[in-house]
């Protein structure tokens, strides 16, 4: 499967996954030995979306082959393959339970083993852009404090950020891949939200419990799933 087409696939997803309404959100994919990245078009719509309707451009934002304007989040996009040589594909998306932890300017913590299977850290919150930021390059500067949320964990140990006031950043190693941490987000997100409706102040998740679920999907002593 091409590049063009392992991107266009995970933008289609995300509709059918309910994790983006009209236009909203996007998915990106690199070919990190040509270091070309293809994203979505800006404002095209998902149900018409062609592979050749997705825009090629280079680790700057310079639109190498496309008819369409690529993605406004384009600098982000490229601002977190350049910062995070590990990840092959991105996903951005609106989606409701993410997007209101986001809006509610707080990270997620870890609560359960859900969690613990998608990360053994709490999903972080950016921090706040400064004026100069908005005001000059805001999308690379998203890109900018998502890197600075990630930290030293690396982006496979924290494998999504909440953009305060915004919306949630994925990725993985594949654009097929950031899809499914974008729909796993969601669900953690859902869970968190509801726990603390059901317990406010509900303490986090066993630390034995937390490194025993993360360590069965991750790492060298994983055992989750099949080996082939």
């Amino acid at each position: 499967m091409s590049l063009r087409e392992e991107v266009l696939a995970a933008n289609l997803a995300l509709p059918g996954h309910g994790l983006v309404v009209l236009t909203s959100g996007n998915a990106s994919g690199i070919d990190r030995e040509r270091g070309l990245v293809a994203i979505k078009p800006s404002g095209v719509a998902y149900d018409v979306m062609t592979a050749e309707d997705l825009v090629i451009v280079d680790l700057d934002g310079n639109v190498v082959e496309g008819e369409h304007r690529p993605s406004t989040d384009t600098p982000t996009h490229v601002a977190l393959y350049r910062a995070f040589d590990e990840i092959g594909g991105i996903v951005h998306t609106h989606s409701t339970w993410a997007t209101s932890w986001a809006q509610a300017q707080r990270e997620i913590p870890v609560l359960g083993t859900t969690h613990a299977d998608f990360s053994a850290h709490p999903v972080p919150i950016t921090r706040p852009l400064s004026e100069a930021e908005v005001d000059a390059e805001y999308e690379a500067a998203t890109g900018e404090v998502i890197i600075e949320a990630v930290g030293e964990a690396g982006p496979l140990e924290v494998p999504a950020v909440l953009v305060r006031g915004h919306a949630p950043f994925c990725w993985a190693a594949s654009p097929a891949k950031a899809v499914e941490a974008a729909v796993t987000l969601e669900q953690v997100a859902q869970l968190a939200a509801v726990t603390e409706q059901l317990e406010p102040g509900v303490a986090g998740l066993d630390e034995l419990l937390l490194s025993k679920h993360h360590g069965r999907k991750h790492g060298p002593q994983a055992y989750y799933g099949q080996s082939r």
